[in-house]
């Protein structure tokens, strides 16, 4: 029998999710697409990601890919993996991809972006849920300034943290914006890769600029001169949200 390898974009509510990566105990992302692959094809499929997200991360926009037997059409697909999947993960879309197509390692950027409400503000629910609440007014400007600081090639060894696998720290971010809503405050940030916590553990050093526990010039001075796991504390994971893993030719997702 012959196999097709697909590419499928990826959403999913992660706040009963112990990450998208399985694990030997607690639901995962992939778990449940690998579950329901069994389901829809009868066989025992593994799912790769592009992105390893954190338990309680959010996403809109992750990036897998699979085999599955021929004479299984795009259509199929989607609606067959989502009968089988929970409510708070759902395919997209799927597109067929060349055998040799390594959606983690082709990938050119991942973006990521985190939300931030104060308490005081009326937002809806969804947005809530999806969103850090602080009971503090923030200095946006401030924070702006010290997200600048970001773009390029760095070393972020200052935003790792002991969990990190040994290897480079050196990552190049293409975009780090803070933007004012007024019921929202959002940080985005774009980067060809990410160390594990690094979002969360930048947007925790925002936060104490923002707050003006810390200065610009101290953040600054985490980047420039980086210091291991000198950053934080780590956001909460519920206000973080893959938006979109991007490649050099987009992928072409059917519905």
């Amino acid at each position: 029998m012959t196999f097709q390898k697909y590419a499928a974009l990826v959403e999913y509510d992660g706040a009963l999710f112990r990450g998208f990566q399985i694990q030997a105990e607690g639901r995962t992302v992939q778990g449940e697409i690998e579950k329901a692959l069994r389901n829809l094809t009868g066989r025992v499929i593994r799912v790769q990601g592009a992105s390893r997200t954190d338990s309680g991360v959010h996403a809109v926009g992750q990036v897998i890919s699979f085999w599955v037997p021929g004479g299984f059409e795009e259509r199929t697909i989607v609606r067959g993996l989502n009968h089988y999947l929970a409510e708070d993960v759902s395919i997209r879309g799927v597109c067929r991809i060349h055998d040799d197509f390594d959606v983690r390692r082709r990938a050119v950027a991942r973006h990521y972006r985190y939300a931030i409400v104060n308490e005081d503000t009326t937002v809806p629910p969804s947005v809530r849920h999806m969103a850090l609440r602080v009971r503090r007014a923030l200095d946006v400007s401030r924070m702006r300034a010290a997200a600048r600081a970001l773009v390029g090639v760095h070393d972020f060894c200052s935003f790792a943290t002991s969990l990190d696998e040994a290897g480079s720290t050196v990552r190049q971010v293409y975009e780090a914006r803070v933007l004012d809503h007024g019921s929202v405050i959002e940080f985005w940030i774009a980067a060809n890769a990410f160390l594990r916590h690094q979002v969360r553990n930048t947007v925790g050093q925002l936060l104490q600029v923002g707050f003006g526990r810390s200065g610009v010039e101290v953040f600054h001075e985490l980047v420039n001169r980086p210091q291991r796991g000198a950053a934080g504390p780590a956001a909460d994971a519920r206000g973080l949200c893959l938006v979109k893993v991007t490649y050099e030719a987009p992928l072409q997702f059917a519905a």
